[in-house]
């Protein structure tokens, strides 16, 4: 992974008159370069739809828990196989599961909750800052992550940050992921 700022979709939190692709236009032009396509409650072809409209925008497409024709990599949920994926990440919780995803061959984890986030209200405690030092792969902090605390995740040990809600309720995702980019800039 190369890529110090990861956008995970959730279309349902979209803006009303926007659609997902708006956003990931959005978030592109701005410098984005890797989307995390979720949307799992959607049928193979509609999740095709979607990642080769992020391809056509510049954007790597790694799929989430299952695979995408012609996508950068796949991330599972924690303690799942990644089955014949060569290029995978594991969401994790625990600096425990991170070590077990590196040991099982995983490139990247996620690593949350970060802080308390609105995307998922009640998940949590958050992780304590130390648990992002020293990691065995690249780390990515998830969880109630802002342009005004991603520079804090990289300070704490995280490679970079992932984020879904922020962007993706942003009235302005461009600006949103702008002010991400600059915060975990190496």
């Amino acid at each position: 992974m190369s890529a110090r700022l990861l956008l995970l979709t959730d279309r349902t939190l979209v803006p009303p008159g926007r659609t997902l692709v708006d956003v990931l236009r959005e978030a592109a032009g701005a410098g984005l370069t890797q989307v995390v396509l979720r949307e799992t409650d959607l049928s193979d072809g509609e999740r095709q739809d979607i990642a080769d409209a992020a391809r056509g925008l510049g954007l790597a497409v790694i799929a989430a828990h299952r695979p995408v024709m012609g996508s950068a990599g796949l991330h599972v949920p924690a303690g799942a196989s990644p089955g014949r994926a060569t290029r995978w990440g594991r969401s994790c919780h625990s600096r425990a599961e991170v070590s077990r995803a590196a040991g099982d061959g995983a490139w990247w984890a996620t690593l949350s909750p970060y802080t308390w986030t609105e995307s998922k209200p009640g998940h949590g405690p958050p992780l304590p800052p130390d648990a992002f030092e020293n990691l065995p792969l690249p780390v990515y902090a998830l969880g109630g992550v802002t342009a005004g605390n991603a520079e804090q995740a990289r300070k704490a040990g995280a490679y970079g940050v992932a984020v879904m809600g922020a962007v993706m309720r942003a009235e302005d995702p461009a600006a949103v992921v702008a002010d991400l980019l600059r915060a975990v800039a190496p």
